[in-house]
């Protein structure tokens, strides 16, 4: 028998037990993660050098990639290492950090989608009023009102996580630990303090999606009053990208969440876990990139520079 005096490392799911199969994960997993590195280091890098980015828009998009960079870099790298290294073993404190950190990462994730949707309703229904009402400072305080709030709310579930006794073993069904796969490690008696908070949690998280579907419904209201089709079409391009990011992480959420529930993980399970935690990081910034010229320009600024300056170092060595 486990308990939490005793616990000392907990053992991840492995994808395979066939050594072929296990390289092939850490390959398939190292492009996913350069990937969504690459992506969302770019955004951040081309927000930041162009000036004309400098608004609230983009300050919100860098804080959304800053969050998903640390999403990816939360989980991807430990299930690669596992694999590379033939071992399924997390330590204690390490899974506590996971837990920890994905739980922070994603609710600042959810509120900086709110903040987003707010920004975006200000932006199309009260334009008269958008740089007083988004001023730096309130940016800058709704962003960090997000960010703080993820600590706290995060520090409120692994603290009531870790502090159950763990009767079912030391096996997480997970390539990353998450609360739901521990809770069904933790003792029948003692984890009904963490799933009262999962329920509040559930209840913030309604709330946000309810903040955001109420945000576009006045936007589109709003959007449908204009009357040249070009001002609608330009109305359209600037939320669409955020509805999309915002329907991907709610579809994905609401897959990998309410899925029933199973002693026994299937591969279908396994995949949408995997869907969950990669694929939003992975194409926020895809999306941003292909439907907002404005990232699109300077992205292609950003990228021709680069090989100027590649070229020219090349024929300096030369």
């Amino acid at each position: 028998m486990y308990n939490r005096t005793t616990m000392t490392k907990f053992l991840l799911l492995a994808f395979s037990d066939v050594r072929e199969l296990q390289i092939l994960h850490f390959v398939m997993f190292l492009v996913l993660y350069l990937a969504g590195l690459m992506g969302n280091l770019l955004i951040i890098t081309a927000i930041a050098l162009n000036h004309h980015l400098h608004n609230p828009m983009y300050f919100f998009l860098v804080n959304l990639a800053i969050l998903d960079l640390g999403s990816i870099s939360v989980t991807i790298p430990k299930s690669m290492a596992n694999s590379l290294m033939n071992t399924r073993v997390i330590s204690y404190s390490g899974c506590a950090a996971q837990v920890f950190l994905f739980m922070f990462l994603g609710s600042a994730d959810i509120g900086i989608l709110t903040v987003m949707a707010y920004d975006r309703y200000v932006a199309v229904c009260q334009p008269l009023h958008y740089e007083r009402v988004m001023n730096r400072r309130a940016c800058i305080q709704m962003a960090a009102s997000t960010w703080i709030s993820g600590i706290l709310y995060s520090a409120l579930h692994t603290g009531n996580t870790f502090a159950l006794s763990f009767c079912g073993g030391n096996v997480v069904d997970h390539f990353f630990c998450d609360i739901p796969q521990l809770l069904k490690l933790a003792c029948s008696d003692s984890h009904l303090s963490e799933s009262g908070v999962i329920v509040f949690s559930a209840c913030l998280a309604l709330s946000c999606f309810v903040l955001i579907i109420v945000s576009y419904v006045q936007i589109f209201r709003s959007v449908l009053r204009i009357p040249s089709p070009q001002g609608r079409h330009k109305a359209f391009s600037t939320c669409l990208p955020h509805l999309t990011v915002v329907s991907l992480f709610v579809f994905t959420g609401i897959t990998a969440y309410l899925k029933p529930s199973s002693r026994s993980i299937s591969h279908l399970d396994l995949l949408v876990d995997v869907f969950y935690s990669i694929v939003p990081p992975m194409l926020n910034p895809i999306i941003y990139s292909m439907r907002v010229q404005e990232i699109k320009a300077a992205l292609r600024k950003l990228i021709g520079q680069r090989l100027f300056m590649t070229n020219k170092m090349s024929i300096f060595l030369l």
